[in-house]
């Protein structure tokens, strides 16, 4: 009677999951046509429109000044930023994954912050904050600091748009991971920092590195908090998505089309890399679920005495 109702209820999941092969085909050209149209014809157009006038001119927009100055510039601020949310990320997962404290859900809350806030009103929020009006102001300004319309301010508008992505890949796996490990290190001894070194780190490192590689695309490509608070001084305060702006407004399509390629493919180059390090941590996960179980201790044979 039992397998005749373990069978029933398995044709019953089968059919209920199981379409009709038309519907199956007709889903998947849907997803491809849509795929297609918004996501590689415009890709492909902005190679199409890079090399419109030939690979000298392409090189050419590429050699500029103003568009090199652009590219150092953005090189900087992701090298600075991804490292401060690298920091900020690991200690806030940290915290929210393994501890139970009060203001738990706000902190949680804060880390989220930032994805619904639009990044125009994030750049605002600095310029109010340390603008020569803001509140600030005067005091920078009369201790010759910049930070709107320089460097540090388009680093903190950077880090604010892109602190939840680290956290945000760390704090569920942290918490599927439990605290079991943390626990028994310390009962063992180790300290705090050797905990986190040879316990917590190694556990979430595929995680850690998810969000290296998204936080530092969306670094690189950053508009909106970034052109507020840049001044959009040519050669100078301009990133490679406010240069290709700056461009594209005077007219000179292949140049902003070039150096948006550049764009282009750091995201195709990122999704590379995501890829190989998803199949890394897949055949990570299939070699240990092919490792033959432990014998408990009262299994292992033991030397007979002599």
């Amino acid at each position: 009677m039992s397998k005749t109702c373990t069978t029933a209820r398995s044709n019953a999941r089968r059919i209920s999951t199981t379409e009709a092969p038309w519907v199956q085909w007709t889903l998947i050209a849907l997803a491809l046509g849509f795929m297609v149209l918004f996501l590689v014809m415009p890709l492909l157009a902005v190679f199409v429109e890079a090399l419109r006038k030939g690979g000298e001119a392409y090189l050419e927009a590429l050699k500029e000044p103003d568009a090199w100055a652009a590219i150092r510039l953005t090189l900087i601020i992701a090298a600075i930023a991804v490292p401060l949310n690298l920091v900020f990320g690991i200690a806030a997962s940290w915290c929210i994954a393994k501890y139970e404290f009060r203001g738990k859900a706000f902190l949680t809350t804060l880390v989220d912050l930032p994805f619904s806030v639009s990044p125009v009103v994030a750049g605002l929020i600095y310029v109010l904050v340390f603008g020569a009006q803001g509140w600030f102001g005067p005091w920078l300004a009369a201790h010759d600091i910049k930070i709107i319309f320089a460097l540090p301010g388009m680093v903190l508008a950077t880090v604010f748009v892109t602190f939840p992505f680290i956290a945000r890949e760390l704090i569920p796996l942290m918490q599927s991971q439990g605290n079991e490990e943390e626990q028994a290190a310390t009962v063992l001894g180790a300290s705090g920092w050797q905990t986190f070194w040879y316990v917590t780190l190694p556990n979430m490192k595929w995680g850690l590195i998810y969000g290296v590689i998204l936080c530092n695309a969306r670094a690189m490509g950053e508009f909106g908090a970034v052109s507020v608070v840049s001044g959009h001084i040519r050669g100078q305060t301009n990133t490679m998505p406010l240069h290709v702006e700056v461009l594209y407004n005077e007219y000179q399509s292949v140049a902003a089309f070039a150096v948006a390629s550049l764009l282009a493919l750091l995201a195709l180059v990122t999704l590379v890399i995501k890829s190989v390090a998803e199949w890394q941590h897949e055949r990570e996960l299939q070699a240990a679920a092919e490792l033959p179980p432990e014998r408990p201790r009262d299994e292992i044979p033991r030397p007979q005495p002599a």
